[in-house]
């Protein structure tokens, strides 16, 4: 349990109430702003706080509860890593994948802290002596899922332990308004009775005000000090692109970033293997992960991606939440998510370093109706008319030609604050807006003067005037409509057919994805056919690389030599798997980016370099600065002397 006066730490951080005499005299020394900071450089390699992480912290040390809602990439686990370190006691942390536990520890004590997980994964003796360093007060950090957490034979345990903290990530999945809704997690409800004394604080990167009110009455947290941090992530550039051949689609993405790494997202479990089997053919290095793998082989699977032995991995939603992996460089949807909260989660995985990533949805409106249907399939009618009113919110962002930055914000209760994002594909600068309400009106004055019993095919021969023998038959050449489409060729209508489906002023009859379904107009659709609306889209370079206007990427386009990263990220790779670690844990991407801008040879420059603390200079300073060396004294490379 924490020390009587514990609010008396912050002296001078928080301002807070006088302690008595008796209390000053049972608390630790208090934890200035001066001694976190220094703790922060030392351990983690950071020199300043990112928005937030202070009073956060500041709260926890003060005994406090906590509820933070921070994006992913915002630097929440330093909200309690930092504290773990510096309080008596140790920090326990409920994370809902036994999976990532261990990548969680090793990250954690590749910084210098003393972390354990304890799960089902571990063998009897190895249980007994994480145990028994929690009972010795051995640990900083203990990692558990939620469900040994309350244990009846594991309470007794913690009880007599010295805990200083309960961090509960990924919080969402106890509120039944999330997107990951787990059982397991409303056992959790008992950590404030059965730990009165000790701070409670609650981490998620994704919830509205629905769900932050929904998770701090099911934790029974106290009175919570609340922090809901922009959900903006600057770095990250969102695109939606219509959906037509999906794997050559995310193939040709793929092949315009070798190196990177990158996750695609697929619904089904067949639609996954047969993306990763059609990537594999194509010499891509990808695997699949869905629940109906193996363990064993989603373990694998996972660990390849991790260690960047294979740079995709083609998953169902099974795959990712809470992943550390921090340098993904891309996020790519084959199919339409259910909801924002889940797309966001999602796509939050990628640039977690802070450097420039990309987020790709391929959509078409045929995803949307099977979504549908699926919903419709929900027995209890509450939670059907959540989901389609999420699957509603989702569609309308995939299908609008609006700021998608703007649209994700506004869903979490958010304004953004500029005109003009120029980071999605409706902002950039290469975006064109198009005025098509004429040829919108062509298309939908065909389908209605064949009494809307025309597919799609059909349609487009119609307007471009080719006489088929089934025009023929029909009599659709004597149209006023035939041929007045000339202009275009058959794909520009063809997009503009799908272009109406997307924005949903057509529907195709039966609701399916047949394309030889009849073509129906909708009450929208016959606004802008009759001119009470018009019709525009947006049309952005196709699957260029984009990148977002962030700080980051201000640092990228600094000099700096794409060669020496190259070199220093293999030096990461070969370390990593002498130490049977993932390359992220030995430096992000965002700090070998820096160490290749700087060129740091000695080991009080390389000090300097965010991102390595005391731990890491002792462990890996002497091969990287070592590396630098060699490559600025390469004579082939034209180069000058390294400095002294």
């Amino acid at each position: 349990m924490l020390f009587p006066g514990w609010t008396a730490i912050l002296k001078g951080v928080c301002s807070l109430e006088e302690p008595s005499p008796d209390a000053q005299l049972a608390a630790p020394p208090p934890v200035t702003e001066a001694r976190l900071l220094s703790a922060m450089d030392e351990v983690f390699g950071f020199r300043q706080f990112r928005p937030n992480q202070r009073e956060i912290i500041s709260a926890v040390l003060a005994g406090r509860d906590v509820f933070a809602v921070m994006p992913t990439g915002g630097g929440k686990s330093l909200c309690y890593q930092l504290p773990a370190h510096v309080m008596e006691g140790t920090c326990l942390v409920v994370s809902p994948l036994i999976s990532l536990m261990k990548d969680q520890v090793d990250a954690a004590v590749a910084n210098g802290l003393r972390a354990e997980f304890l799960n089902s994964s571990l063998a009897g003796a190895d249980r007994t002596r994480v145990t028994g360093r929690l009972s010795a007060g051995e640990l900083d950090l203990l990692y558990l899922a939620p469900e040994r957490l309350v244990m009846q034979r594991f309470l007794p345990l913690l009880k007599a332990a010295r805990l200083s903290l309960i961090a509960v990530d990924e919080a969402h999945c106890i509120s039944e308004w999330g997107h990951d809704f787990r059982k397991d997690y409303l056992s959790l409800d008992r950590l404030v009775p059965e730990f009165p004394h000790v701070p409670v604080a609650a981490f998620t990167a994704t919830a509205t005000h629905r769900v932050e009110q929904d998770i701090i009455d099911k934790l029974r947290l106290r009175n919570p000090f609340r922090v809901r941090a922009s959900f903006d992530r600057p770095n990250l550039f969102y695109q939606v692109i219509p959906k037509d051949d999906v794997e050559a689609q995310v193939l040709k993405f793929i092949r315009g970033r070798p190196g990177d790494s990158g996750i695609v997202y697929r619904t089904t479990r067949k639609d996954v293997e047969s993306t990763a089997a059609f990537l594999q053919d194509h010499k891509i290095k990808a695997v699949a992960y869905h629940a109906g793998l193996d363990q064993e082989v989603r373990k694998l699977h996972q660990e390849m991606f991790n260690r960047d032995e294979v740079n995709v991995v083609v998953a169902t939603i099974a795959f990712g939440m809470g992943i550390d992996k921090s340098n993904i460089r891309y996020v790519v949807h084959g199919d339409l998510p259910k909801n924002i909260e889940g797309y966001y989660q999602e796509t939050g995985r990628s640039g977690r370093d802070g450097e420039p990533a990309e987020c790709v949805l391929f959509f078409s409106y045929g995803d949307v109706q099977k979504l549908r249907y699926f919903v419709k399939q929900v027995e209890d009618p509450r939670q059907r008319g959540i989901q389609e009113q999420k699957l509603k919110q989702m569609a309308d962002f995939g299908s609008s030609f609006h700021c998608r930055r703007r649209q994700i914000l506004r869903y979490f209760g958010e304004k953004y604050p500029s005109g003009n994002c120029g980071a999605c594909d409706i902002c950039a600068p290469g975006a064109r807006r198009i005025d098509a309400t004429r040829e919108a009106q062509i298309v939908m004055s065909a389908i209605a003067r064949t009494q809307e019993r025309s597919d799609a095919r059909h349609v487009i021969d119609i307007v471009t005037g080719n006489a088929s023998d089934k025009v023929r038959a029909m009599g659709h050449d004597q149209l006023k409509t035939f041929g007045i489409g000339k202009d275009h060729d058959e794909r520009d209508w063809a997009q503009t057919v799908a272009d109406l489906l997307e924005r949903e002023c057509l529907l195709k009859a039966g609701g399916g994805g047949d394309g030889g379904a009849p073509l129906t107009l909708t009450d929208k659709g016959k606004d802008v056919l009759f001119g009470r609306r018009g019709f525009t889209f947006i049309r952005t370079p196709p699957l260029a690389r984009q990148t977002a206007g962030s700080k980051a990427e201000m640092l990228r386009a600094e000099v700096q030599d794409e060669d020496l990263f190259e070199l220093l990220r293999s030096l990461r790779k070969q370390l990593a798997k002498d130490r049977g670690v993932p390359p992220y844990v030995v430096f992000s991407d965002r700090t070998l980016r820096e160490l290749a801008r700087v060129k740091p040879v000695t080991l009080g420059q390389m000090r300097e370099v965010t991102g390595v603390g005391t731990v890491k200079l002792h462990e890996y300073g002497l091969d990287f600065i070592s590396q630098i060396g060699r490559y600025l004294d390469d004579p082939a490379r034209g180069r000058p002397k390294r400095r002294e």
